[in-house]
């Protein structure tokens, strides 16, 4: 039987506590949820009023992985949810809102994924995305100086940008933004894209075309759309170590010569929340109204 535990007055059954999930690392489930558990006041607020997308991998990252949209069964009925309206028909998703549901959910061994967008206005988009995806041999050093370039660009928009890892082997861009839908934030993302191609054409590439990616940095842009989701900040990665999703400074992006110096596993992390806060709290900061979109 699975012990259970209490947690903030909520009563979980946690299971197979001992079993390994990253082999690589000896990093057992025990430790994920340690690890959930012990920057919850930083990953909270990032997941919090957004529904989510679970990448499951119960097995460790070399079994099973699967998408879960939709509430999972079996989830207890003190977990919010919320009906979301999607193109094929409304959807009901969970809303991790608290650390009660926040181990609930890492229980089941999970990537958790956001929108970019609340759920009191699914039609108005609060984030802008960029993800920048190395094709080999291209690094996340090369992203770095794509980062640069888009952090520059944005703002002479007016946009502040702020930098994570992807917890693989890209960057996160992300800003926070008001007044567009996704949409809308699209087209802007994919306009500072094919700009950012044009000013680097033997570094960047705007469009999917795999054969066209190798030595490039990707920028995709079609994260902002309304019906996709970005790996949200600190989340645990489905990869052979406990790689994070990591908020990084300016002047690490800035100072990184090797793929080495971004890489975060999640006996990181705690340390580095000691050191620097958490580094993406600007996007959530009510006294700071976000800019529109040009």
């Amino acid at each position: 039987m699975a012990p259970i535990t209490e947690v903030e007055g909520r009563r979980l059954a946690l299971s197979n506590l001992e079993k390994v999930l990253y082999p690589a690392t000896g990093f057992t489930k025990a430790e994920v949820l340690h690890y959930y558990a012990t920057i919850a006041e930083a990953l909270l607020p990032h997941l919090r009023d957004r529904p989510l997308s679970f990448l499951r991998y119960p097995d460790g990252p070399d079994g099973q992985l699967f998408f879960v949209k939709n509430v999972p069964a079996g989830t207890p009925e003190w977990v919010t949810t919320a009906e979301v309206p999607r193109s094929e028909g409304p959807a009901r998703m969970v809303l991790v809102q608290d650390l009660p549901s926040l181990m609930w959910a890492a229980n089941l061994v999970t990537e958790f994924h956001t929108p970019q967008w609340l759920i009191g206005d699914p039609g108005e988009a609060d984030r802008l995305v960029f993800d920048l995806d190395p094709g080999p041999p291209a690094t996340v050093v090369d992203c770095c100086r794509v980062a640069l370039w888009l952090r520059e660009r944005l703002a002479r928009d007016g946009i502040e940008a702020y930098a994570k890892t992807s917890g693989s082997k890209g960057l996160h861009l992300l800003a926070a933004v008001r007044g567009a839908s996704g949409e809308r934030t699209s087209e802007y993302a994919k306009g500072l894209a094919v700009e950012a191609e044009k000013a680097m054409p033997r570094l960047v590439l705007h469009r999917m075309t795999r054969s066209l990616r190798p030595g490039k940095v990707f920028v995709d842009w079609s994260q902002n759309a309304a019906r996709k989701t970005t790996a949200a900040p600190y989340t645990l990665r489905a990869r052979a170590e406990p790689m994070v999703s990591a908020p990084v400074t300016w002047e690490e992006v800035a100072e990184c010569r090797t793929p080495a110096r971004l890489e975060f596993r999640a006996p990181d992390i705690a340390p580095r929340l000691q050191d620097y806060g958490d580094l993406l709290a600007p996007l959530l900061d009510a006294d700071r109204p976000p800019p529109r979109l040009p």
